[in-house]
């Protein structure tokens, strides 16, 4: 019976899911983490291995004499080394587009929290602000309304091309950056430009775009001076994307009008990070992906990447130009 091994399965289901399709599979092991001085003592003997945010290196690729597959339960797969483990015709599978909707919910949830102020002004009321008026109305924050500015997007894949989908929902202008902008130039409602131009015309720059070499710290301080002072800056896709001491201090000199993050360069980050307590800066804590209906299609969609290797109709293989 194949050794499957879980290493770091508790934000994928920490309780409200079930693993037992997968468990149909083989015998199953399931970690809720695991340390980097604990995975080869875990890993030892998996024949299959699975991964979210457990880096899988060269070292323990060639330490694991008996592993045969290794699923990453993400989109993105910069925790394992692909060359490696192509090295050893060992199939490293992604999960692509299972969180499509709910990053882009959550893209939106940023924006209009950052021109809308709701939580702001949902606190005055409840502090007793509202209370204390002589008009029917007051407002601690400008507000401002989405329809006729620009979004821009970095990387147009299906999630940059969803959040496309709302932004035109709410009247925005759409121009985005991609490698692959020559192939998807017929796309209708979209203008595709140079990287350095979206950040300068856009008033909402959103990331899309996977951490590979070129795109780590693809905005910078140099980016960040090209933006509109009222531009906002979204990133739900890798906190390397971003040169955080430069964007703490473009917030904080006020180089543009504000943030809203959901992944950071380190996860979770130090008490002393730099963008914390920087103003007009709001962090979530990498949930964009982590709606119900996201992870129930995680879930089964990592259970049919195993399925299909088994009966050797590999899907998702991101690095193996010829799947075996």
């Amino acid at each position: 019976m194949m050794h499957i091994v879980v290493l770091d399965g508790y934000t994928l289901n920490p309780g409200d899911l079930s693993w037992e399709p997968l468990e149909r599979l083989g015998e199953l092991t399931v970690y809720e983490r695991t340390g980097p001085d604990e995975i080869l003592s875990r890993a030892a003997g998996a024949e299959v291995l699975i991964t979210n945010k457990t880096v899988i290196d060269a070292a323990c690729i060639a330490a694991l004499p008996r592993l045969r597959y290794i699923g990453v339960l993400a989109t993105g797969y910069n925790v394992v080394d692909l060359q490696a483990a192509a090295d050893r015709s060992i199939p490293v599978t992604n999960i692509p587009a299972y969180s499509t909707d709910s990053v882009a919910q959550m893209v939106f949830s940023h924006i209009l929290h950052l021109t809308m102020h709701t939580a702001e002004h949902a606190e005055s009321v409840a502090g007793g602000k509202w209370s204390s008026q002589e008009d029917f109305c007051f407002w601690d924050h400008p507000m401002v309304e989405l329809s006729g500015l620009t979004f821009g997007i970095i990387g147009y894949g299906m999630i940059g091309q969803r959040t496309a989908d709302l932004a035109r929902a709410f009247g925005m202008q759409v121009i985005a950056y991609d490698r692959s902008a020559a192939k998807k130039a017929s796309m209708s409602g979209v203008t595709f430009t140079d990287i350095d131009t979206v950040f300068r015309r856009s008033d909402v720059v959103s990331l899309h775009c996977p951490l590979t070499r070129e795109t780590s710290g693809i905005v910078s301080a140099r980016r960040l001076g090209l933006m509109k002072s009222s531009a906002l800056l979204i990133n739900t896709s890798r906190g390397l994307l971003v040169d955080e001491q430069a964007l703490a201090a473009a917030l904080d000199e006020g180089q543009i009008a504000g943030a809203g993050l959901d992944v950071l360069s380190q996860e979770p980050p130090a008490a002393d990070h730099p963008l914390l307590h920087v103003k007009n800066c709001y962090i979530t804590p990498h949930i964009a992906w982590a709606t119900s209906a996201a992870r129930r299609r995680l879930l089964a969609a990592a259970v049919e990447n195993v399925r299909s290797w088994m009966d050797g109709e590999p899907q998702h293989v991101v690095n193996l130009s010829e799947q075996p």
